[in-house]
């Protein structure tokens, strides 16, 4: 019998760097409500939201995460060479070949690494990070780059009263790599494909080939498109259990957490969940939704860089995080705050 030979495995993997990425433009809830009827204080009072930033021409999903990216090893004390792996959680690439983390790998250095992206939604930064806990612990990769990043602002229809207040653009990256001590819990994951039509981006880009003479003026760009109230009440709940079941995987329970770092889609959606996990007030709960609206996949390393500037003491301490969205796909796990 042949023995393939395997990489030795690492006991534990953690978060060893943060860095992110904020677009210079705000805009505000009153610009957002030149197009649609609304006002600021019924947007504050749906989705927490005061303002979100939108990014300009000449930034994409590519050069956003660049700039995390950089700011992220810079932050592990590691060189782009010694990365294995470079990751990029989006679903606003403008490509859909070659993958964006290709393009970030060249823009870095990164010339031992490996590169790709995932499409997980909202829960891709969670999804990312729970592969390269494992990558880590199994010896497959040493240091892994895991980028989240969108540009929601080029998918969002602004004529759409239901979603044009909601997304932004941004990227926040992590490397991941060995640690003393277990620095990433359980990931508990799955999806609920029964409710996929709850989160869409349509026309499809076949519908484009099916009528040839028709273009975008005849069917419209690909726009994100949700059910509110659906989404809101799957969030609140179903996610409030998968919060709950991590802290168990982890073997902690909820004032052992020094903060609460959900996807940022809705501070309603946020509040209630820590409430259906009875957390305690010791719990600092992130609230980056406020000025930086709902970024997808980039919300979780956002909000996690936002806390931890306003919030250093939280430095070290266990954080639960919690990704969902289109699928439905959802993720989440505790982790060590670098």
């Amino acid at each position: 019998m042949i023995t393939l030979n395997t990489p030795a495995p690492t006991a534990h993997a953690g978060i060893l760097g943060l860095g992110t990425f904020r677009p210079e433009r705000i805009v505000t809830n009153d610009e957002i409500c030149l197009r649609i009827d609304s006002n600021d204080e019924w947007i504050r009072e749906r989705s927490g939201i005061i303002e979100r930033r939108h990014g300009g021409p000449d930034e994409t999903v590519v050069t956003m995460a660049t700039a995390a990216a950089r700011k992220a090893i810079a932050d592990a004390g590691i060189s782009a060479e010694q990365l294995d792996l470079v990751m990029v959680a989006t679903v606003t690439h403008r490509y859909q070949t070659p993958s964006a983390a290709v393009e970030v790998a060249a823009a870095i250095g990164a010339v031992n690494a490996a590169a790709t992206d995932t499409s997980a939604a909202c829960a891709g930064f969670c999804y990312g990070l729970g592969i390269a806990d494992g990558m880590i612990r199994s010896g497959a990769a040493k240091y892994i780059l895991l980028i989240g990043a969108e540009k929601l602002s080029e998918i969002v229809n602004f004529d759409d009263r239901g979603t044009a207040f909601l997304f932004a653009d941004g990227a926040g990256a992590v490397v991941i790599g060995p640690a003393e001590e277990p620095g990433i819990g359980p990931a508990i994951w799955g999806s609920d494909a029964d409710s996929r039509d709850a989160i869409l981006l349509n026309p499809a880009w076949t519908d484009f080939k099916k009528a040839p003479t028709k273009g975008v003026t005849d069917l419209g760009w690909p726009y994100i498109n949700q059910q509110g109230q659906t989404v809101f009440r799957w969030a609140v709940y179903s996610m409030s259990k998968v919060g709950l079941q991590a802290l168990e995987a982890a073997g902690i329970t909820g004032d052992q957490l020094a903060a609460f770092i959900p996807h940022q889609a809705n501070f309603r959606i946020i509040e209630t969940m820590a409430k259906e996990m009875k957390l305690p007030a010791s719990v600092v709960i992130a609230d980056d939704i406020k000025t930086n609206g709902n970024t997808s996949s980039a919300s979780i390393p956002l909000a996690m860089d936002a806390l931890l500037e306003s919030h250093p003491e939280l430095s070290g301490g266990l954080t639960l995080i919690i990704g969902y969205g289109a699928g439905l796909v959802y993720a989440g796990q505790v982790v060590q705050l670098p």
